[in-house]
């Protein structure tokens, strides 16, 4: 998309899913209540063979700033990001999986902050929750981090990404079958920009069991891959980028 045809001040929200009819809901009021208005909501239905299809239409007609994309199958995350993008008409991109939530002032202060500054990056500190909702660890994050920093660091979630395309240019997600949100944050990153942290908690990541980040061995895995394929860093980099994200990672659980 030329960058001429993106909608000042519109904020588009990308969501896929799969399987998520329970708690897709809450996720979708989450964006309803948000206090910044200007915004579309991107849902990319991946091949669910549960009731979400049949609740993202009922939201669609409840709020028509709600656009519906239904693949034939599960094709994951990156590919259903990047139908989602391919669509979007926001100078704003933000991220936001089916089951996880956020603050209903969530845009306004990352509109509000990127604005002020003319930054085209920034992401904010957040709180995990249980599948029940309960509230667990709340993750804080530093004040700026450059594409050497991340590298070596797991602080940057999905869901509490705001990009200005206006700045940062277009993104595509490469095709992995995970970590390819830390691969994209890298990938702009490494063009000289920097990602800038807000201190409040304006994101809720839920840790459904089976996921990715419950298992924390396959994510240490999901990491050499992204390293070696989408960034193609050697071997002996790959090692010492994987030893400062695992002491990131053990101190992000402890502190």
């Amino acid at each position: 998309m030329n960058k001429k045809q993106w909608i000042d001040g519109l904020v588009s929200i990308i969501m896929p899913c799969y399987n998520a009819e329970t708690h897709i809901q809450e996720a979708i009021d989450s964006v309803m209540r948000q206090t910044y208005q200007e915004w579309e909501l991107i849902v990319i239905d991946d091949g669910s063979t549960d009731a979400s299809h049949q609740l993202i239409f009922e939201n669609r007609k409840r709020d028509k700033r709600i656009l519906a994309i239904k693949s034939e199958g599960n094709e994951g995350a990156a590919m259903a990001r990047n139908k989602g993008i391919s669509i979007a008409n926001g100078q704003y991109l933000a991220f936001l999986d089916s089951d996880d939530f956020w603050d209903v002032n969530k845009l306004q202060q990352q509109v509000s902050y990127m604005k002020k500054r003319q930054v085209g990056f920034t992401f904010t500190a957040y709180q995990s929750v249980d599948e029940a909702g309960n509230l667990k660890k709340i993750i804080k994050v530093p004040e700026q981090i450059t594409y050497q920093g991340l590298l070596r660091n797991t602080i940057i979630g999905c869901l509490t990404v705001m990009l200005d395309r206006d700045i940062v240019g277009d993104v595509r997600m490469p095709k992995l079958k995970s970590r390819q949100d830390t691969a994209t944050w890298l990938d702009i990153l490494k063009q000289g920009h920097m990602a800038y942290g807000i201190q409040d908690v304006s994101a809720y990541y839920r840790v459904v069991s089976g996921s990715l980040s419950s298992n924390k061995w396959k994510m240490v895995r999901a990491n050499w891959r992204m390293y070696r394929e989408a960034m193609k860093l050697p071997a002996w980099y790959a090692s010492y980028c994987m030893m400062g994200y695992m002491t990131n990672a053990v101190k992000k659980r402890i502190f």
